[in-house]
């Protein structure tokens, strides 16, 4: 695949916002589209604006969202939230779980031989046995899209996020960056700049699983039957650094 078409959801977040700008500068995408409920304010963009599709959508209606006539390439999620956000565990999970898999269905082409690769954004630790909403949601998540049979499967699981920029003050949140800031001068498993995060999804979206470079660290793994590419932390700040 050249000259790639690429669609993200989730790029008003504090990771999809960075991974937009990086498609829109890219030269290896041809064709951005962005599908969500808010949408990027032109004026905060500057390169390949003239490649970009904006589209809203209803993620209670995702069928009417025409999601699949873009027959996209690369589609890549980077949507999330927290349970204090959504304001339940229920709510948490519809974002958090449900749309993400009903983007990644209704993104999927029905045109068997179009080859496409799906990137998810979930999170270190992520596990579907996990006591724990977060990382159990995220591990869920995870089986459910290796499930759907995307060509080629690649999954994020970044640390602590740092240069996340945030309306609310959340001093917990706040002492635990400082501390994982200065763990992270000694170890690249810790911490990552949602900057660098975006930047290395859009390098594997080009990429691939089958060209990534060795220093991405990437591995394989079995989920719900199907092979998928994950890539951690370490992995996803030296592709950041790569510049492929």
């Amino acid at each position: 695949m050249s000259g790639k078409s690429a669609l993200i959801v989730g790029a008003t977040g504090q990771t999809g916002q960075y991974l937009l700008k990086e498609l829109l500068a890219s030269s290896h995408y041809s064709r951005v589209g962005e599908y969500g409920r808010r949408l990027t304010d032109l004026q905060t963009l500057s390169a390949g604006k003239e490649k970009l599709e904006q589209k809203q959508v209803d993620f209670e209606k995702l069928g009417e969202s025409g999601m699949k006539d873009g027959k996209w390439d690369v589609v890549f999620i980077t949507l999330g939230t927290t349970k204090k956000n959504a304001g339940s565990a229920e709510a948490f999970e519809k974002i958090d779980r449900e749309y993400v898999l009903n983007a990644a269905r209704e993104a999927k082409s029905s045109d068997p031989a179009h080859e496409q690769r799906l990137l998810y954004c979930s999170s270190g630790g992520a596990n579907s046995r996990s006591p724990f909403l977060y990382p159990k949601s995220k591990g869920l998540t995870e089986e459910g899209l290796a499930s759907l049979g995307y060509s080629d499967t690649i999954i994020f699981r970044p640390g602590m996020l740092a240069g996340t920029q945030r309306p609310e003050s959340r001093p917990l949140e706040s002492a635990a960056a400082t501390l994982t800031g200065f763990i992270g001068r000694f170890t690249d498993s810790i911490e990552i700049k949602v900057a660098d995060l975006g930047k290395a999804m859009g390098i594997a979206g080009h990429l691939g699983s089958a060209n990534l470079p060795s220093e991405a660290k990437s591995t394989k793994e079995n989920l719900a039957g199907k092979e998928v590419t994950v890539i951690g932390n370490a992995g996803a700040l030296a592709l950041a650094r790569s510049n492929k």
